[in-house]
C-alpha cells in the first residue's frame, strides 16, 4: 500500500502532531499544578482553592499585585508572584509556612512598624491564604 505524501496528507499530520503535543503539555501543566496544591497543603493544612477565594473576598488586591486573583494589582505591597521562593515575609521573619500563618493573622505581631494592617484573619483562613500563596510562581 502506497504512502500519501501530498500536502494534505503531511498537513493532516502535522495537525496531529500538534495536538498530541498540546494534549501532552496540557496534561502535564494540570498534573504540575496538582502536586504543587498537594505540597501547599502539606506544608500549611491549607487548601489553596478556598484560600484564593478568600483573597478575593477581601482588599489584598488592593496593595498586592497576586497572580490568578481578579483585580489584585495594587502596587503599594510587594507582589505576591513567586511567593514560595521568597526568603522573608516583610523583611523580618523566614519565609516558613508557621511563620506565614502568624504573619496573615496579625502582621503587627511580627513587626509593629509594618505597613500591612491587621485584617481579621483568623487561623482556619490564614492557613488557606498561605496554601495558596505558596502554590504562586
Amino acid at each position: 500500500m502506497p504512502r500519501l505524501r501530498t500536502p494534505a496528507a503531511l498537513a493532516l499530520l502535522a495537525g496531529v502532531a500538534v495536538f498530541g503535543l498540546g494534549a501532552g503539555l496540557t496534561a502535564n501543566h494540570f498534573e504540575a499544578k496538582g502536586r504543587l496544591e498537594k505540597r501547599a497543603q502539606a506544608l500549611t493544612g491549607g487548601d489553596p482553592v478556598t484560600g484564593r477565594a478568600a483573597i478575593e473576598q477581601r482588599p489584598c488586591g488592593g496593595c498586592h499585585q497576586i497572580p490568578g486573583v481578579r483585580g489584585a494589582s495594587g502596587k503599594v505591597g510587594p507582589p505576591l508572584a513567586a511567593f514560595a521562593q521568597r526568603t522573608y515575609i516583610g523583611g523580618r521573619v523566614n519565609n516558613a509556612p508557621e511563620n506565614l500563618i502568624l504573619w496573615l493573622q496579625d502582621p503587627h505581631a511580627i513587626d509593629p512598624q509594618s505597613a500591612m494592617p491587621p485584617m481579621g484573619i483568623g487561623p482556619r483562613e490564614a492557613r488557606d491564604i498561605a496554601a495558596y500563596l505558596y502554590t504562586l510562581k
